[in-house]
């Protein structure tokens, strides 16, 4: 037991009443007539965390667990009410010394007592720092910044984008480091989490529980493991971050309600109901993404320099190409005359609603860049099979040739100002210049694709890929031995990627240098080594 004295929803809501009046002081928010808590552990023990930036404000963070080892997650720390209030502070500076802004935010019950506060009336495209305090406790201080106002010049902007951190198969240290270059933006391209553990290769570090997660109870669990580490807590404390899904987040290679074990479909959205509960209850994401079906559909522009497109690939995607037993569940290489359901001009990778959106948002935007953040290599990758025809993998972008063609047909056609795609997923670092035609190599060259790779889930087989590289003229690098993240440096005339490889991911201290520099100018597709 840890949490000794608790507040009513009553009492939240007159404190809240009361600082809104200004009649409440803070640090530590006294409220008359309402009890505090009082901690015997630290409740803020999964750290603290930013989101979803915008040009007056954020999102505040954090999860109240005091005691992360206990055995229901359903109730962390064995916190009795239903809301628990949290004090919150942000100031201009990071010894929180000049505080512009204080107020009272809910951990509510449904939520695990998540915390997710959204702040305006801040100044435009600065930095501010912030902390939590609860009762007797108070959190670490975090780094966050807003946006600049729409259509404000801007000159330069840094961003570092991940995905695919099994927490089995590696440490975190590539959180670490990108954290200490302190980047004015974190992307999460998914697998965040991983729900299952992996009996196949080499375990660092072990799940504390090895049953896949298909409950909330054990969503939360393996989200409350992923948080304690320090390096991701420190990614988080550095910079604001915008967050996408992938499969494992739910379920390995799953599309929409169609589930690689072949559950009903019903059973299915029941897991993954609770999977993206527990997703929400984890991240820095307005109240309005709490599950709904539609969080992910979201554009965030950064003045006039970038716009930042979020596009879900997993819960409106069509069903995967020749799906069904024995052994179709998951993603498979199929040819074009044993599965043709993969050329289906109908099928979409995204969905037909999300499509019609993303287009009228690329049609209409004016930034100099535009970068399309999702979880899916999107490059065609045609793989020579034993019969000398090639195959496709069904569970990228290759599994949905319509839908891609729409979209780089889209891009061409509209003429957005420099795409470029940034992907994840396959575990290892890609260049490919994206093309109308990839069966034409003079065919038009539409954006740029950087795939990074894992922060610490193993890669592909690298001899087997890189066998398939002459047959794909448009892949420029690949790399799969290496894990680590992106680092991404946006000016007006120039964006420049760093492809940031750890020397040893099972090495907590491993060192970190740059695998590879790409460069993409302003007003011409494709990325070159710099």
């Amino acid at each position: 037991m840890t949490h000794r004295r608790t507040q009513s929803r009553r009492q939240f809501l007159q404190a809240t009443a009361l600082l809104s009046a200004g009649l409440v002081a803070a640090p530590s928010v006294i409220v008359r007539g309402a009890t505090q808590p009082g901690w015997t552990s630290n409740p803020f023990s999964l750290g603290i965390a930013s989101g979803v930036p915008s040009s007056d404000g954020f999102v505040l963070w954090t999860r109240l667990i005091p005691d992360p080892s206990g055995v229901d997650p359903m109730v962390p720390g064995e916190i009795a009410d239903d809301s628990v209030a949290v004090n919150y502070e942000i100031a201009t500076d990071e010894s929180m010394r000049n505080i512009v802004r204080r107020g009272i935010a809910a951990a509510e019950k449904t939520y695990a007592y998540s915390v997710h506060e959204v702040v305006h009336g801040l100044k435009p495209n600065r930095p501010y720092w912030y902390r939590f305090h609860s009762g007797d406790a108070t959190s670490a201080i975090g780094c966050t910044r807003t946006a600049p106002r729409a259509g404000a010049a801007l000159d330069r902007l840094k961003l570092s984008y991940f995905s695919c951190s099994h927490y089995e198969t590696g440490y975190f240290s590539a959180y670490r480091h990108a954290a200490r270059q302190a980047p004015d933006l974190a992307v999460f391209l998914g697998d965040y989490i991983y729900e299952y553990s992996d009996s196949r290769n080499p375990v660092v570090r072990h799940h504390a529980r090895k049953s896949e997660a298909r409950t909330l109870s054990q969503y939360r669990g393996r989200y409350t493991q992923y948080r304690l580490d320090p390096d991701l807590q420190a990614i988080h404390a550095a910079c604001p971050a915008l967050m996408i899904w992938d499969d494992h987040e739910v379920q390995n290679d799953y599309a929409d309600k169609w589930s690689q074990t072949f559950d009903s479909p019903q059973d299915f959205l029941r897991r993954r109901a609770a999977a993206y509960q527990a997703f929400y209850e984890h991240m820095p994401l307005l109240p309005s993404q709490a599950p709904n079906g539609s969080a992910m559909q979201i554009c965030h522009a950064f003045g006039d320099l970038l716009s930042v497109h979020l596009v879900d690939g997993r819960q409106y995607r069509s069903r995967e190409a020749c799906y069904g037993p024995p052994g179709k569940g998951h993603g498979h290489v199929e040819t074009n005359s044993d599965c043709p359901e993969r050329l289906d001009e109908a099928r979409s990778m995204i969905g037909l609603q999300q499509e019609t959106s993303l287009f009228n948002r690329l049609a209409a935007s004016s930034t100099r860049w535009n970068l399309l953040a999702q979880d899916v290599m999107m490059a065609q990758l045609r793989q020579k099979t034993r019969t000398g025809e090639f195959g496709y993998w069904t569970d990228d972008w290759n599994g949905y040739p319509a839908s891609r063609k729409r979209l780089l047909q889209h891009l061409h056609d509209s003429k957005t100002c420099n795409p470029v795609v940034i992907s994840g997923d396959i575990h290892s670092f890609w260049t490919s210049d994206l093309k109308l035609d990839f069966d034409d190599t003079n065919s038009p060259t539409v954006a740029s694709e950087l795939v990074g790779t894992s922060v610490s889930s193993n890669g592909p087989p690298f001899e087997q890929f890189a066998g398939f590289l002459p047959d794909n003229p448009h892949i420029k690098f690949f790399e799969s031995r290496k894990r680590g993240f992106v680092s991404l440096e946006i000016a007006r005339k120039q964006m420049t990627a760093r492809f940031k490889a750890l020397a040893d991911v099972t090495d907590r201290d491993s060192v970190i240098s740059d695998l590879a520099v790409f460069a993409i100018e302003d007003g011409r597709a494709g990325a070159a080594k710099a």
